[in-house]
């Protein structure tokens, strides 16, 4: 992994298990961050589980597939990655099931002057492969070997536990943020984002299909929007609840990304999150949803508190308050 004048300046390794040396058991890459590399270790989170999930799912004689991201779950940001600093993403296959593969994905980021490195996130990712002669057919997955069969059961809990999760998300897609004229503020209304945007190649995987970075990088750049109206201020993204995709983007197709509020404490604010595709040639649409909660950068400010109104923004705020009780450190 060491740097060398003429080389790229992404590396990866892997380490290898079984008879074959094609199938990696686990994958690094480091970087170094640059000033247009925002939001950069969230694209290469989702790159590095592509990568090791893809390796696994074509490790034996079958029809060649691609691993694309199905859910992402909670993840907590500890640390925030300064430019110059070296960003290392290793990944490794916890558990699979029939048609699944979960992944466990680490950042640290490296001061390549001091040599100190810390822990800035943790991400659990899940995958499924598609068929590369017709992306719509989900392949089965070859089981991965456990050191122990405690790790078997406890990854068929989590399994079972973001199944339901994401069906849950899935039956809530057919809500609709409606803009609203005049919002009062400090409500849902008055904050409220969206922002649309041209499925481009340069946004695309080989196969024409967005990566899933791209949306999750979008989506917290409404997320900010959203967030700083409400608060006037600078905030950072203190943690993301779950990502679900439920289909796949593809290119040309028209992303719009919708923000709303849903829950606000004394310190960070829960931003619910959907993405609509529509496609430029057809009336097909596909539906994303995301929570996302932002707390004020430093955390010494007070958050304005949000106003619910509606029947439904006052049970989104439980659910949120729910959530947030439920995540928040106990004494």
């Amino acid at each position: 992994l060491n740097s060398t004048p003429g080389l790229p300046d992404t590396c990866a390794a892997a380490s290898m298990c079984g008879p074959d040396i094609q199938t990696p058991s686990a994958f690094q890459i480091c970087r170094i961050m640059r000033p247009d590399d925002a939001s950069v270790a969230r694209n290469m989170i989702e790159e590095v589980g592509a990568i090791i999930s893809t390796w696994h799912c074509n490790s034996q004689n079958r029809d060649r597939c691609v691993a694309t991201l199905a859910r992402v779950e909670h993840t907590d940001f500890l640390w925030p990655m300064c430019i110059g600093e070296v960003a290392h993403i290793s990944a490794e296959i916890t558990y699979t099931s029939k048609h699944s593969v979960e992944v466990q994905v680490n950042v640290m980021s490296e001061n390549i002057l001091t040599g100190t490195k810390k822990l800035t996130n943790k991400a659990t990712l899940w995958y499924v492969p598609l068929s590369l002669k017709n992306v719509d057919k989900v392949l089965q997955v070859p089981p991965v070997v456990y050191s122990r069969q405690e790790q078997e059961e406890e990854g068929r809990k989590r399994y079972k536990t973001q199944k339901l999760e994401r069906m849950e998300t899935k039956w809530r897609n057919q809500d609709v943020v409606q803009p609203v004229l005049n919002p009062e503020p400090n409500t849902v209304s008055y904050s409220q984002s969206s922002l649309i945007h041209l499925v481009g190649p340069s946004d695309c995987t080989l196969h024409s299909f967005v990566h899933e970075g791209v949306t999750m990088k979008l989506t917290d750049e409404v997320a900010g929007i959203v967030a700083a109206r409400h608060c006037k201020t600078n905030l950072v993204t203190a943690s993301v609840n779950a990502i679900n995709f439920h289909d796949k983007i593809r290119k040309g197709c028209i992303k719009t990304i919708s923000r709303r509020m849903a829950f606000t404490s004394n310190k960070s604010v829960e931003i619910e999150v959907l993405v609509d595709a529509n496609s430029v040639a057809d009336s097909s649409q596909k539906r994303y949803r995301a929570a996302m909660s932002l707390s004020q950068e430093g955390g010494s400010l007070p958050m304005p508190q949000r106003l619910p109104q509606t029947q439904d923004e006052k049970k989104r705020f439980e659910e949120g308050k729910g959530w947030y009780l439920q995540m928040k450190p106990q004494p």
